[in-house]
């Protein structure tokens, strides 16, 4: 099944194709299709569709979906938001033949549909970002307070304008050290990646 869904929200398409599983399936097996999923690593490594191709959001490249073209493209999330980011970007390069699969993986496993299932991190990276700044931002805001001293301020201060960095550059230096410690290491899936 195939609908018309509608956004005036930018990147998104104005109007923009939405699939379900069934027909994404059926596309997919008949060769007709290629399927990108655009949630981040950690989500990927938890668990993923068979003989999808990896291209993340945020590190999204509308030409590598575009190489694709001759064949109808399918981008994917974990419920359908960020497919429908991809699914715009990719037409605002001039892609051409492209869906989003409505529900996302979860649409997916829903209809009865396998996902291959990995080791991921226990919590997502971006939540452990979210528990590290929240905590020192109440950390140094408390120090702050009790202590009367306004130089524990900086914590806060310090934290503030690495979000905010992160949030104007799309690098989150954060994000990064905390990927690399040891109980954020697993596995990516075999053709996790398009060249990349």
């Amino acid at each position: 099944m195939v609908s018309t869904a509608t956004s005036a929200s930018t990147p998104r398409a104005e109007s923009s194709l939405e699939i379900d599983a069934a027909t994404a399936k059926r596309w997919l097996d008949s060769g007709d299709a290629v399927m990108f999923d655009v949630r981040e690593a950690d989500e990927r490594a938890a668990e993923w569709i068979d003989g999808t191709e990896f291209l993340p959001l945020s590190q999204f490249d509308a030409k590598v979906a575009i190489a694709r073209a001759p064949r109808k493209v399918i981008f994917h999330c974990r419920s359908g938001k960020r497919g429908l980011d991809a699914l715009g970007r990719f037409t605002q390069a001039g892609g051409r033949n492209a869906f989003n699969l409505a529900g996302g993986i979860g649409a997916w496993r829903s209809g009865g549909l396998a996902v291959k299932t990995g080791k991921a991190p226990p919590i997502s990276i971006m939540r452990q970002v979210q528990i590290v700044v929240g905590t020192m931002v109440l950390v140094g805001s408390a120090l702050a307070y009790f202590l009367a001293n306004p130089w524990f301020l900086v914590i806060p201060a310090f934290f503030g304008a690495g979000l905010a960095f992160a949030g104007l550059t799309g690098t989150c230096g954060l994000a990064a050290f905390l990927s690399v410690m040891p109980w954020n290491r697993f596995e990516a899936p075999k053709g996790a990646s398009c060249g990349r």
